[in-house]
């Protein structure tokens, strides 16, 4: 990887919206992949850097590039437990029902990692509740295993096949 890809990676990571803005222009893929498969996006979102995200976008990155393991921004965000960001990607087409490598989606992450907030947002913007996972688990599966009672609760009240 050039040397400006490795700076413009690291400025996505910390949100240095000047350098992004200076050399966005330089960057030949803005879907480039580091070693673990991350577009600038990708760190971006995960570090939540919501500005340098939205430049990102803006720039046309990809809203639904994955990782090498099938993880994209919104699932990353999901269980990390970014709404802003998650309506940000939400906004620029980000598909809520994309699966993983397991077959997670970024509800399933949202509920195993009892971030209640990012499920009602990820309901609010009709993400499948009866989507399953490798091993056939819904997220309201998920919720109840991780002890996400107020979780489980959303999913059925969202009208989880049971």
């Amino acid at each position: 990887m050039s040397a400006i890809v490795n700076e413009f990676f690291n400025a996505a990571r910390t949100g240095d919206i000047t350098f992004l803005q200076e050399n966005i222009s330089k960057i030949e893929d803005l879907n480039v992949r580091d070693s673990r498969g991350y577009t600038p996006l990708i760190i971006a979102t995960y570090n939540n850097q919501i500005e340098a995200a939205a430049l990102l976008l803006e720039a046309g990155a990809d809203v639904n590039a994955a990782d090498y393991g099938g993880n994209t921004s919104l699932m990353g965000v999901s269980f990390k437990g970014y709404p802003e960001i998650a309506t940000l990607l939400i906004g620029y087409g980000a598909d809520l029902n994309l699966q993983h490598g397991n077959g997670g989606t970024a509800l399933m992450f949202a509920a195993m990692f009892g971030r209640n907030d990012m499920i009602k947002l990820l309901l609010d913007f009709g993400a499948d509740i009866n989507i399953r996972e490798n091993r056939g688990m819904t997220a309201a599966d998920l919720a109840a295993q991780q002890g996400n009672a107020a979780g489980v609760e959303m999913l059925e009240a969202a009208g989880i096949e049971k």
